[in-house]
């Protein structure tokens, strides 16, 4: 009952009318850069952080969590029309609704993704509302030791993750801590890798690197390395379902959801996973002429399947993300770096500490969920239209976001050096195909690790054994020593 109490606050504080204009700001900015191939959920946050910095902290939140999941949904209306996925989460979107689509049957394909990123949202919803509590109960109970290896298995789970090569993931991970270590020693006040430059005394500004390495490396890699490509568009027919297309579907969603919503929890690697294993389960699943349409005239559970994983990952990854401080994704370690922009850190002790912000941004998911639906169906036409805004001029604008933004941060000159020598960075880290996700994970969690073995070193009166004394912190160390090895392993016997 406590939980219902606390969501109905949550409803009253989101349901304000500047917080519902927020919600629906970041609803219709995230469905648009859903929609444009090519700049994800993770750019636009990162590119938008620094401009909302003087807003209040929980309807910036609220305005980001729009642009989180109404990111989701925009990509699939171009994998489906354009076959051109705006994120990688709508790759497998991309086999069947484009084929559905030059098959006449585009809008059945829209209607479908649409309804199913709905119905896996508000599910995931339910769940990230009764199990996120759980978590931060149970966690507050854990200790420095814990603690540590907690952000170990987060550090090397999603460095070995997030990217082809583990070492390239873990390259990635030790850039993003040292550039951690930059500024004041937090114990004994000492200044760390400065250069004899004021400016970094305080460390690194997350937003700059969030900001670099996604939005400027984005725009500088399309403007060196893309060329003009020619995109044939197919007809968008009326979005509606049949008899048939619902009876298919809603199976197809509750599966989706049920493969998808573990996945959030996990650092596994973002939604890919979830989205190609909920694809197989359904093609396996297919029978006779249903069968028959996969891979040839498209098949409507290859659509719903997959949305509804991909929507339900994406939501539940908020669980990791509030209970313990740890990002899954590209985006919720930038949206980690927002709470950190208002001086708000993510972990057990947020539903005790900043409980109405936490259940405000809940009650905003729900909200978010159905401003989401009415402004996909009904206006998927208007988002076509955005897909003929020409690539210079897009890619020129996200710049000049960047720019302004970074510069009206602090007012600096040294900040934008910095951002676009972080941008110049993301670029050639993209080149040789180095994922930029872990040095935004190891500059947020790396301080807090640091703290925390300190910490956990002063239980143990300076003995490293306090890390296998304890239960829990043992069996995390073996986690992380498994996340390593048995890739490996599995390679060397495959």
């Amino acid at each position: 009952m406590d939980i219902l109490n606390q969501l109905m606050q949550g409803f009253a504080t989101a349901g304000t009318p500047i917080n519902l204009l927020w919600a629906f700001v970041g609803c219709a900015l995230g469905t648009a850069v859903g929609v444009l191939p090519g700049i994800g959920p993770a750019t636009a946050v990162a590119m938008l952080l620094p401009i909302t910095s003087q807003v209040n902290a929980t309807a910036s939140m609220i305005f980001f969590a729009g642009i989180y999941y109404g990111a989701m949904y925009g990509g699939s209306t171009t994998s489906i029309l354009l076959n051109t996925p705006g994120e990688t989460a709508s790759m497998v979107t991309a086999m069947e609704g484009n084929k559905m689509a030059k098959s006449g049957r585009a809008g059945a394909a829209l209607a479908t993704a649409a309804i199913g990123s709905f119905v896996a949202g508000t599910i995931a919803t339910i769940m990230v509302t009764l199990f996120a509590p759980v978590v931060a109960e149970y966690a507050v109970r854990l200790g420095p030791p814990e603690y540590f290896c907690l952000m170990l298995l987060a550090l090397t789970t999603v460095s070995a993750v997030l990217g082809q090569s583990t070492v390239r993931g873990l390259a990635s991970l030790f850039v993003g801590l040292a550039i951690g270590l930059i500024g004041m020693d937090q114990i004994t006040g000492q200044a760390r890798y400065t250069g004899g430059v004021p400016e970094l005394l305080d460390g690194v500004e997350i937003v700059l690197v969030a900001v670099g390495l996604f939005a400027v490396a984005e725009a500088l890699h399309a403007v060196l390395f893309e060329g003009a490509t020619s995109e044939s568009q197919n007809k968008l027919s009326r979005v509606s379902m049949t008899a048939s297309d619902w009876r298919r579907s809603i199976p197809a969603w509750l599966r989706g959801t049920a493969i998808g919503a573990p996945f959030g929890c996990i650092p596994a690697g973002g939604t890919e996973i979830p989205t190609f294993l909920s694809y197989a389960v359904e093609k396996k699943l297919a029978k006779g002429e249903h069968q028959a349409e996969f891979g040839k005239q498209g098949a409507i559970e290859g659509v719903a399947g997959p949305e509804a994983a991909n929507n339900a990952t994406v939501t539940t990854a908020l669980i990791p993300l509030l209970t313990l401080g740890i990002p899954v994704s590209n985006t919720t370690a930038i949206l980690l770096g927002a709470f950190q922009n208002y001086g708000i850190q993510p972990g057990p002790q947020l539903f005790t500490n900043s409980a109405a912000l936490v259940w405000a941004l809940i009650a905003s998911l729900y909200i978010g969920n159905v401003m989401l639906l009415v402004l996909n169906l009904p206006l998927v036409g208007l988002w076509v239209k955005l897909l003929k805004v020409p690539k210079p001029q897009l890619y020129a604008g996200i710049l000049i976001f960047a720019t302004v933004g970074a510069y009206g941060m602090r007012q600096s000159a040294f900040d934008l050096v910095l951002l676009y020598a972080i941008g110049v960075l993301g670029l050639v880290m993209r080149r040789f195909d180095f994922p930029t996700a872990p040095v935004v994970v190891g500059m947020i969690l790396g301080p807090l690790a640091e703290a925390q073995l300190r910490n956990a070193l002063s239980i143990g009166e300076g003995k490293w054994t306090v890390f296998l004394e304890r239960p829990m912190s043992l069996a995390l160390l073996g986690v992380v020593l498994t996340v390593l090895v048995l890739p490996r392993l599995l390679k060397k016997r495959g």
